[in-house]
């Protein structure tokens, strides 16, 4: 029999605040391409930085419902259903995907820096990978057939660069604030 894990109001709370800090990076945005560039993985990354791979992940799929209910927390101010069914919409449900890999990296290698940091890089493979399959498959329906090299030539490689530094600096924001404040 598995044990009941219960949450906290500062479990809840958290989770909430993390929501909220995501859709805030997610207003702003650079229009290139495609894809935008906004802070998204920004607020992502201290997410799981800061709560870990549980909570953090429960903070980024808050933050995906409160967008699919119809708040306008993407992109562009962008909300509903119809934004998560739009080309772009997997990279945001590809967020969910990065926080359980997230989660199961640092839940099987420890809660290290090094951990931490493989768990982010490899999430982020994972957002791009679900993303960039979700985009070619409703640019093939809506506009034709793409493939694999112009997919990632648009929606992930001018992303990787900018990505990992805000990677970088969401790993750091988290290790100097976990040393202030007990979360």
């Amino acid at each position: 029999m598995e044990a009941r894990t219960s949450w906290s109001v500062r479990d809840m709370t958290y989770c909430a605040l993390m929501a909220v800090i995501i859709a805030v990076c997610s207003w702003i945005t650079i229009p290139i391409g495609a894809v935008p560039f906004t802070m998204q993985t920004l607020g992502i990354f201290c997410a799981l930085g800061l709560l870990g791979g549980m909570r953090g992940t429960v903070a980024v799929a808050v933050y995906v419902l409160i967008g699919a209910l119809g708040a306008p927390v993407f992109a562009g101010f962008a909300s509903g259903v119809g934004a998560l069914v739009s080309t772009t919409g997997g990279y945001i449900l590809g967020f969910i995907v990065t926080g359980l890999i997230y989660w199961l990296v640092t839940a099987r290698a420890g809660g290290s820096w090094m951990a931490r940091a493989l768990g982010m890089a490899l999430g982020l493979i994972g957002c791009y990978a679900f993303g960039t399959a979700w985009f070619m498959l409703l640019y093939a329906k809506t506009t034709g057939p793409i493939g694999l090299g112009t997919a990632l030539g648009w929606c992930v490689i001018p992303f990787i660069i900018p990505d990992l530094c805000k990677l970088a600096l969401g790993l750091a924001l988290a290790e100097r604030i976990r040393r202030h404040v007990h979360i």
